[in-house]
């Protein structure tokens, strides 16, 4: 089980929520929420789903893909910390996690 905090683009909001193994964290945030849209469904077609990770947080996390990195790029907001929820499954290996919210998104799918 992962306990995740989600934290909103000015701080002022904080949401928290537990997942088991196996868990999206797109489809968590999505869950309570969280101004994650997703666009593509997963696919890395856009950027809806950009979030920044606590840095604490971010080198427990697997390695980004070649892919997500490519598509961060036009994230809005992006950091060293950026990743795209749809790319992250929760696991054991993970007690806490702590999510923010990015200032806004860009769609680069076209819908």
């Amino acid at each position: 089980m992962t306990k995740v905090r989600f934290v909103s683009a000015d701080g002022a909001r904080v949401v928290e929520a537990d997942a088991p193994a196996g868990t999206r964290l797109l489809d968590l945030a999505q869950m309570h929420d969280q101004p994650l849209e997703g666009a593509c469904e997963g696919a890395m077609a856009c950027s809806t789903c950009h979030v920044l990770i606590k840095p604490a947080d971010f080198d427990r996390l697997p390695p980004a893909s070649t892919d997500e990195e490519d598509m961060l790029d036009f994230a809005v907001g992006a950091s060293r910390t950026s990743r795209l929820a749809c790319q992250i499954w929760l696991d054991d290996s993970l007690a806490t996690l702590e999510v923010k919210m990015p200032p806004g998104s860009v769609d680069m799918s076209g819908r």
